[in-house]
């Protein structure tokens, strides 16, 4: 069985040094929180930053070897990466912008180098334990980088990404000036993980519109793999908050809590010190609830739970500050003696009195501005044994498409906030259980160890499905093939696609002129008296003689329409129609008018809706509005409707690549047939071919052809070789 490599910035431990003595605790966090239960019961071990800074070579080695027996592998970092890294660029430029947060964005290029450095820092540890059959599972936005560089240093490596925190949209991403790297540096992994769909699509939206990839059903397609982004809501150890309450120490802390409360009512509310869970507006709200409604007064009590975090970060300190008025103005106006309004704990709880908080709670206050998932909820609504308590969640949590059930509230809106904490408090028995029992079922069904095993399990079908799709790849075995068979064949037939196949594709035009090393190849090739080499492409005809006119070679032009037999003139391969472009032509107008960057390119015989400029998302959604439009026009005008790559093609029927290429396959008894091609509509020239021929398609995805190889460089390298074989 492999192992399994957990990646994060902490390690699920959190250690210190008092009076020379080192201490072990658990961390603090979701992530930890969340995964530490389950890594335990797995053959794992978990990579990261044990949370001390230490030039001490003995105290390294005495952490490393407490850590390694607990299945944990320490990187121990500097003061200043810490500061940098961390501090900086992970949580003033990563964690404010991707919580929509950009007035608290810094972008600072030290920040950056450093973070990019520790990223390195990571790869390398890795690779050193990392076997061939591990699975890696790297987590979070502070190892964004992460998975290309180990992808680069690893190539089989089976890689995992998971975000904990929300990935933003395209109109705040793009504003990152890093946003490339990020981006890239995610694309490495073979499957990302987004807490919610939301947050795949942003991802998405952002790399097709950035990084150029395609994508379908979530899948990106890049040169040599495809990989899968898909929503993975994170989950908690049910049973460890459900059956809690069983534990005598947690029996003697809700019996501690309940007298001194009494019979008011508990209002619940547990975060981090942290902008985005908007601490101060849950204030606001339960000081406008008394202050408007004085049946409560005395009658509820607020617990305020505030973790520090961060308290070196300039805005977490402002935050500390106003949140300290805030309960200190609400206390002082409200506050009668034996009734505190809001009991403020300024710490972190362990597990014992957070459990009695959450079963004893008559409301669980959750209201962030911006949450990737939020544990606090699932983790409130798992503690109610009898049922009885009512959630009150923000909208923007990523927990609210699974919680849907519970108030949802908008956090930026006090009243509503108020309106909320009324409705809560009460709120009828029956109808709080009839609620949380429905949501515990589902909690429970899904807890965390069911969440790890999906993520893996979907990492492993993504890596078998790279597997199949790479089973075809052309490999040194198959080339050294091919160029035997052309070497020993004396009557040979090369069919070549352009764009895509020979040259990339691209925005800018002068990019797919033919350069200097593909005209020597292409000349090389057509010299030897045993070849016919074909050019077989969707450009006009006077595109194709004005770049390659000069040398001995066949073409094909408009997909079929044009061919010219080496040494000879432009010939139609049928007599065709070109009227019907009066009647088509308006509704390309139409769909270009309403698609920036889609333009109209007119062949004779053919008209083209180019959308490869627009805005990706848009593109698609014009591109299946203008395909259906176009198959309900040309019904009854003998004409068909060709989809390539970002172009729609309109064009006589019976015209295709496939005809065209039977051409020069039936005029010869050939003893070598080679064909490539990237587009769909080179599937027509793949299934034309005899058996004995090779095909090969361009990229990694579905197709007739016999084998795959990964990009027109690998292309030319292969035809290169070919024109360099001394033949017989």
């Amino acid at each position: 069985m492999c192992r399994l490599l957990i990646v994060s910035n902490r390690l699920p431990v959190s250690i210190s040094k008092r009076k020379g003595k080192i201490s072990y605790s658990p961390s603090a966090g979701g992530l930890a929180t969340g995964l530490s239960s389950f890594y335990k019961s797995y053959e794992s071990i978990w990579v990261g930053w044990p949370g001390i800074v230490t030039q001490n070579m003995q105290e390294k080695e005495e952490i490393e070897k407490h850590l390694k027996s607990e299945n944990m592998y320490p990187i121990f970092l500097t003061k200043r990466q810490i500061e940098n890294y961390y501090e900086g660029f992970s949580n003033k430029t990563i964690w404010p912008l991707f919580h929509y947060f950009s007035q608290y964005t810094v972008y600072n290029k030290k920040y950056w180098e450093i973070y990019s450095n520790v990223n390195k820092l990571f790869c390398d540890e890795i690779v050193q334990i990392a076997k061939s059959d591990d699975v890696i599972w790297l987590q979070d936005y502070q190892l964004m980088l992460l998975p290309q560089l180990i992808r680069e240093k690893l190539p089989d490596a089976s890689i995992g990404f998971f975000l904990h925190i929300p990935f933003p949209s395209f109109e705040i991403f793009r504003t990152l000036p890093w946003r490339y790297e990020i981006l890239n540096g995610l694309i490495g992994s073979d499957l990302l993980g987004f807490q919610t769909y939301d947050y795949v699509r942003h991802f998405i939206s952002a790399a097709t519109r950035l990084l150029g990839v395609d994508h379908s059903l979530n899948k990106l397609t890049l040169e040599d793999r495809t990989i899968r982004a898909d929503s993975f809501p994170i989950a908690i150890d049910y049973n460890k908050y459900s059956k809690a309450y069983q534990k005598p120490e947690i029996k003697r802390e809700i019996t501690r809590i309940q007298k001194i409360i009494g019979v008011r009512k508990i209002v619940l509310s547990v975060d981090r010190l942290d902008y985005t869970k908007a601490i101060t507006q849950r204030i606001k709200a339960f000081n406008n609830l008394l202050e408007n409604n004085s049946e409560f007064r005395e009658k509820a009590t607020l617990i305020l739970v505030v973790v520090p975090s961060r308290s070196k970060v300039e805005h977490y300190s402002k935050l500390k500050e106003e949140v300290d008025e805030l309960v200190g103005s609400i206390n002082g106006k409200y506050g009668t003696i034996g009734w505190i309004p809001v009991w403020y704990l300024y710490r972190n709880l362990d597990f014992n009195k957070l459990s009695a908080l959450y079963n004893l709670a008559d409301v669980g206050l959750v209201t962030p501005f911006r949450d990737g998932m939020n544990l606090v909820a699932k983790e409130y609504i798992a503690s109610k044994k009898d049922g009885k308590g009512v959630l009150i969640l923000s909208e923007m949590a990523g927990a609210a498409d699974e919680l849907g059930d519970t108030i949802l509230i908008n956090p930026n809106d006090i009243d509503d906030i108020v309106k909320a904490l009324k409705t809560a408090l009460t709120m009828p028995e029956d109808e709080q259980i009839r609620i949380n029992k429905e949501i515990q079922k589902k909690l429970k069904r899904y807890d965390i160890c069911r969440w790890a095993e999906d993520f893996i399990g979907s990492l492993n079908e993504v890596k078998q499905q790279q597997h199949l799709l790479l089973t075809t790849r052309i490999t040194h075995a198959i080339k050294m093939k091919i160029v035997y068979d052309y070497q020993e064949s004396t009557k040979r037939l090369l069919l070549l696609d352009y764009d895509g196949t020979l040259v990339s594709f691209s925005k800018d035009p002068e990019k797919v002129f033919p350069d200097k090393a593909l005209l020597e190849i292409l000349e090389k090739l057509c010299k030897s008296a045993s070849n016919e080499v074909v050019i077989i492409s969707g450009r006009k005809k006077q595109t194709l003689q004005e770049w390659l006119g000069h040398l001995n070679i066949s073409m094909v032009a408009e997909h079929g329409v044009w061919l010219k037999y080496k040494n000879t003139d432009w010939e139609m391969i049928e007599p065709l129609d070109a009227t019907w472009k009066m009647e088509i032509s308006p509704i390309l107008e139409l769909y270009v008018d309403r698609t920036p960057g889609s333009f109209i390119e007119e062949k004779e015989y053919s008209l083209v809706w180019h959308y490869r400029k627009t805005d990706p998302g848009q593109g698609e959604i014009r591109v299946r509005e203008l395909v259906n439009h176009l198959v309900y026009m040309t019904s009854n005008l003998n004409l068909q409707i060709l989809e390539g790559n970002k172009v729609v093609e309109i064009k006589n029927s019976g015209v295709n690549k496939g005809h065209a290429a039977s051409r020069w396959i039936n005029r010869e008894k050939w003893e070598f047939i080679l064909a490539m091609g990237d587009d769909w509509t080179d599937e027509d020239i793949f299934k034309s071919l005899p058996e004995t021929a090779y095909s090969i398609k361009v990229g990694f995805v579905s197709t007739e052809a016999k084998y795959k190889i990964k990009s027109p460089t690998e292309v030319r390298q292969l035809l290169k070789e070919l024109s360099e074989v001394k033949t017989v």
